[in-house]
């Protein structure tokens, strides 16, 4: 690896000139790096959250699909236009929607690491730090955020894998911004403020609230890179001061408490940090700790825009920290703070500190020594895969479209899309998505049938509408321990809710007529409902 040429640039005149004049380097640095990523982290499109919004793009594809309990399928509607946008896409291009959503992920995952790679040439001034920041955020995409059961970034596409880019360029912008401002240039380049309006506006379409905590971000970079140490003082307590004042208006003038919605948001038990374990605690201590070593250090020549987003990590993670601990926590009898779930802003966080870590670990440790560069990533690859091949035990590594599914719970689902009424109804056991081997595969996505809500997903999508705490109550209420109860209790529970077919493991006792079953779960007909188009016994 080559030496850096400390020569001025747009940027800073230490700041790693021969990495951002090498933008072809970069290029081929990222292709090999999101190839790396995907093989690493895997593809599950319909898994999780992935397959509440698939199942809401396919909604606006067909508004003939999910006509019972549709709420569930089409509440993130309301908040964002990214199903819209994918929807229009897949009409005008006449792509299938799965090879679109393969894509996008492809896309959106080297979106990500081209925005850490931008921030890495404006902070760090070697090409081992550069190539290391960018490198080890390759290798953590998929590391949990501590309070918000999200990851970096997602092994499958939803509105976040737009979002998330969108934030780190964002930052980018602004410090391009800053560094004008700084220069005392009289007019502001257009470049620059588009790169941070417009990714902010786009991150704004596709989620409102991730976009709410990037721009809270921006801002705070705007006040932590001012030459005035009274104004960078100012703007961090101005900064919690605002967010705590919001967080009181949103507590005073919600909405009355829907009936039983406290039921939903228990559910979300990672809301409440009251609840927390000590190890998710330290999930956030470590970022900001880790961040304050970085923004406090006094070594000459350590470029200021790495202090400054250090800085901006640190407040923004306290700022979230204390606005949960006041406001978000289980005794409370309203929760409508909880629900922007204020720890979300610790996504930024860990991106700046990941590549914090892997500047440090590139300028110190790494240097030019090839075998420590193969070491590191075998090591953290080998560890990140095994953790997503254990996360998905049951299903391919990477379901690319063209694929046969080997996951069980995935081919019942595919048979009854294929070989049941559009209009049936399914009920499966509340708790079906933590099933031995469900690797928690959508069933809407994938059977593109109507189903009564269950306890985890749907949960998490009421917990966001309260309008549908009444329908979740009811249908996960039906559901519960179905698996296990007796065939009257099913008839006489599932028949009020116009249920014609239960999808049961392989285990389970019952009597009913049941057209498809494999090795581990069995489709079956209540009695008296009509048989399908065509019968498949496994």
């Amino acid at each position: 690896m080559a030496t850096s040429v400390a020569l001025r640039n747009p940027i800073d005149s230490k700041i790693c000139l021969e990495v951002a004049g090498r933008q072809r380097a970069g290029f081929e640095l990222i292709t090999l790096l999101t190839i790396f990523a995907v093989l690493v982290h895997g593809y599950h499109p319909y898994a999780e959250d992935g397959g509440i919004y698939l199942a809401g793009i396919k909604r606006l594809l067909d508004p003939q699909l999910y006509p019972y309990w549709s709420g569930f399928v089409t509440a993130h509607l309301r908040f964002s236009l990214f199903a819209p946008m994918v929807a229009f896409v897949v009409r005008q291009s006449s792509v299938s929607l799965m090879t679109v959503m393969l894509l996008l992920y492809i896309a959106s995952t080297c979106m990500t690491l081209f925005a850490g790679w931008h921030l890495a040439i404006r902070c760090y001034r070697s090409l081992e730090a550069c190539y290391a920041a960018v490198s080890l955020m390759a290798l953590s995409l998929t590391i949990p955020i501590a309070g918000t059961s999200l990851m970096m970034m997602d092994p499958y596409v939803s509105a976040r894998s737009i979002s998330t880019p969108c934030a780190l360029f964002a930052l980018v912008g602004m410090m391009d911004i800053r560094h004008e401002l700084n220069q005392g240039d009289s007019v502001l380049s257009w470049k620059s403020i588009g790169l941070c309006a417009g990714t902010l506006l786009i991150a704004a379409m596709v989620h409102p609230l991730m976009a709410g905590y990037a721009l809270a971000c921006v801002s705070l970079y705007l006040c932590s890179s001012s030459s005035d140490r009274r104004a960078r003082i100012t703007g961090a307590l101005g900064f919690l001061a605002a967010a705590l004042l919001l967080a009181v208006c949103i507590s005073h003038f919600a909405l009355p408490q829907i009936h039983d919605y406290t039921l939903v948001a228990r559910t979300r038990t990672y809301w409440f940090i009251d609840q927390w374990r000590w190890y998710e605690q330290f999930g956030l201590a470590a970022p900001i700790a880790i961040l304050g070593l970085v923004a406090f250090q006094r070594r000459s020549g350590i470029p200021m825009n790495s202090v400054w987003l250090a800085q901006v990590g640190i407040v923004a993670g306290i700022t979230g920290l204390i606005v949960a601990l006041l406001f978000a926590r289980a005794t409370s009898p309203i929760n409508p703070v909880a629900r922007l779930q204020p720890l979300r802003i610790f996504q930024i966080v860990y991106a700046l500190m990941i590549l914090a870590i892997g500047a440090t670990l590139g300028e110190l440790v790494l240097k030019r020594s090839i075998s420590r560069w193969v070491a590191i990533f075998l090591l953290l690859g080998a560890t990140m895969f095994c953790v997503q091949r254990q996360t998905f035990r049951n299903s391919a590594h990477l379901e690319f479209p063209w694929k046969t599914q080997t996951n069980e719970w995935q081919q019942a689902f595919l048979w009854i899309k294929a070989n049941t009424p559009r209009d049936a109804v399914f009920a499966m056991d509340a708790d079906y998505v933590t099933e031995p081997g469900e690797d928690a595969q959508n069933f809407r996505a994938i059977a593109e049938r109507s189903a009564l809500p269950d306890y985890s997903k749907d949960g998490g999508v009421a917990s966001i509408a309260p309008t549908l705490t009444p329908q979740w109550v009811m249908g996960e209420t039906l559901e519960r321990d179905l698996d296990h109860a007796m065939d009257e209790h099913r008839i006489a529970t599932l028949r009020s809710a116009e249920v014609g077919w239960v999808v049961l493991s392989r285990s389970a006792a019952t009597m009913f007529e049941c057209d498809y079953m494999n090795r581990t779960v069995k489709v079956c007909r209540l009695p008296g409902n009509y048989p399908p188009t065509s019968t498949i016994a496994y």
